[in-house]
């Protein structure tokens, strides 16, 4: 995605905002962040109103970082501001944004930059909810693989700066979510109840895999559906069960090849982990509906999963939030009291703080 054209770049003048907070973060940023308290204060100021909709799947990206990386590696990402995210949002009704890093190619996972990128992130994000209360709120990004690095700013993120869940992607390297190596992390999530968001990107095996076509188009559903099964299948799912699981673009191809699933559930190594089967383990998680707001997408996510676990999420700014309120309405699959349930009431199941 970060190499996809949403919006023609254009030149614009940086805000005071974000002039300081880019000057702040090369000088450390820590130093100019509000207190704790001032932090859990401004978050709880503007609850959702009513009708407002509530995007799990919002993504972000701190002046300084662009610049580090430079704009021609982010792609859209370079041009996101907090005033065109707003805009976006007022444009379609969204109150709330919960605010996460887009994969950014190999350069988040580089482990000499991965733990100073993902604090700047966090930092960031945590500064943006506090100037914006209500509107933006934070899934923190980590710097996984790195165990010991992920558990420190795991700590911190949800400790200090009251982020609302831990960011993952669906793979690193060569393992996806649900390996072993990775338990350390998620026996701490789940020991935390923690909420964590999911995004794929691409895996050792599988880039530029077809020329002239990007990642993000099919691998990266592909990607989704190998770390649901790898959950599931290799037993995570089941061993950490408090960790409250949200994934991508309504589950990647994973609606599509739920026969097959539902068929291994009956396997003889696999049948005694699922006594109702396939459908009910895929059924604890969430799933977003960022770029797959269509008639067929999700009449294959609502056969598989109940109302309950649709998210809203637009994956602005790669999308837009009309977009998908437009497709959500139009697709014909759900009626208007289900809309709302997708829209906010089943976030604020997940993340009651928002109701505060």
């Amino acid at each position: 995605m970060p190499n996809r054209v949403w919006d023609t770049p254009r030149t614009f003048r940086a805000s005071r905002r974000e002039f300081l907070l880019a000057a702040a973060t090369a000088a450390g940023a820590a130093a100019l962040l509000p207190a704790r308290g001032l932090l859990v204060q401004a978050a709880s100021l503007s609850p959702a109103p009513e009708n407002g909709l509530i995007d799990v799947h919002n993504h972000f990206m701190p002046p300084s970082v662009t610049q580090e990386l430079g704009a021609k590696r982010l792609g859209v990402m370079a041009n996101w501001t907090p005033e065109r995210a707003l805009a976006d949002m007022d444009g379609a009704g969204v109150h709330t944004a919960m605010t996460s890093i887009a994969p950014a190619g190999d350069v988040l996972g580089d482990p000499s930059t991965a733990a100073r990128l993902a604090r700047t992130c966090n930092e960031y994000a945590a500064r943006l909810a506090a100037d914006y209360p209500g509107r933006f709120r934070v899934f923190a990004n980590v710097p996984m693989p790195n165990i010991e690095a992920t558990l420190r700013e795991s700590e911190y993120a949800l400790d200090t700066l009251k982020a609302y869940g831990i960011g993952l992607y669906t793979s690193y390297g060569d393992k996806w979510l649900g390996h072993a190596a990775f338990d350390p992390v998620f026996e701490e999530l789940n020991r935390r109840k923690a909420v964590v968001y999911t995004h794929p990107q691409t895996a050792n095996c599988c880039k530029n895999l077809i020329a002239n076509v990007g990642d993000g188009a099919i691998e990266w559903g592909t990607d989704t559906t190998r770390a649901i099964v790898e959950m599931i299948f290799g037993g995570a799912a089941a061993r950490y069960p408090n960790v409250r699981m949200i994934w991508s673009h309504g589950g990647g191809t994973m609606p599509f090849l739920v026969e097959r699933f539902t068929v291994m559930a009956r396997f003889a190594q696999f049948a005694p982990k699922f006594p109702q089967g396939f459908a009910a383990a895929a059924s604890k998680f969430y799933y977003d509906t960022a770029q797959v707001s269509n008639p067929a997408a999700m009449s294959a996510l609502r056969k598989v999963i109940p109302i309950s676990q649709i998210v809203f999420g637009t994956d602005y700014p790669f999308r837009t939030s009309a977009e998908h309120v437009k497709g959500l309405k139009e697709c014909g699959v759900f009626n208007a009291r289900e809309l709302k349930q997708i829209h906010r009431e089943n976030a604020l199941s997940l993340l009651p703080q928002l109701k505060s």
